[in-house]
């Protein structure tokens, strides 16, 4: 059965063209000639996700992998008490479905309306073995993802609520603007609590912190964001 038709679930068929996709530039086919881009275009599924649908669940049989195109998607592990932890937001340009093993590592859910193209795992398998230029931007993928999971150890172990929610936003920032889209003011379509999960906070620590943070001017509260006022003390802030 098509992979697109079994994970898409409640989401329609989409409109996609790699030579004109808007996340192309942040993504691994930015490695890829027009001529190389057309043939990932024929093997494309593109799908759709509503809000809090999902993409996949952890431990399920991957027979595909995933471009997000538009919107924010949660993943996350199921922890053996029940508990949620959420490991990373994936933004446009972002690969989902990569790994070492046959199985999803983690689930991924639609935080907002999610646009993605599909790609049958095996297709795309044999693409990367056969363009090389494409494999070494998957290892710088690789690379950046294990830098980021470091820096979220680091994050989460040794920094005040403050310094951790700071370095959030800046993070996210800099994210946005991988894609063009670089604003002090920061989308955050994920609700406080998938904030709280991510940083090892209580929700009421994300919403008191976010508060006073607002009183000393540092941010403005902007519905679905926040706006960042004073980048230099931030920027002092995630330095500390």
């Amino acid at each position: 059965m098509d992979c697109h038709l079994v994970n898409a679930g409640i989401g329609a068929r989409a409109e996609c063209g790699c030579l004109t996709c808007e996340a192309r530039l942040a993504s691994v086919c930015a490695s890829l000639s027009p001529e190389e881009l057309i043939t990932l275009d024929a093997m494309a599924r593109p799908v759709r996700f509503e809000p809090k649908a999902t993409l996949f669940v952890q431990g399920q049989h991957a027979d595909c992998v995933y471009n997000i195109t538009a919107g924010v998607v949660r993943l996350y592990k199921m922890l053996p008490d029940g508990r949620r932890q959420i490991v990373g937001f994936a933004l446009p340009g972002d690969f989902l479905g990569l790994s070492m093993h046959d199985s999803f590592g983690v689930s991924a859910d639609a935080v907002d309306a999610v646009a993605a193209c599909a790609f049958p795992l095996t297709a795309y398998a044999r693409l990367v073995d056969a363009k090389p230029h494409l494999l070494r931007r998957l290892h710088e993928f690789a690379t950046h993802e294990l830098t980021l999971a470091q820096e979220q150890m680091l994050l989460l172990g040794r920094r005040t609520a403050e310094e951790k929610l700071v370095c959030f936003l800046l993070g996210m920032q800099q994210r946005w603007a991988k894609v063009g889209k670089f604003s002090v003011t920061v989308p955050l379509p994920m609700s406080r609590q998938d904030i709280a999960d991510f940083l090892g906070l209580t929700i009421e620590t994300v919403s008191r912190t976010l508060t006073r943070l607002a009183k000393d001017k540092t941010i403005l509260i902007v519905p679905d964001g926040v706006r960042l006022m004073n980048v230099d003390h931030m920027a002092l802030v995630a330095a500390a």
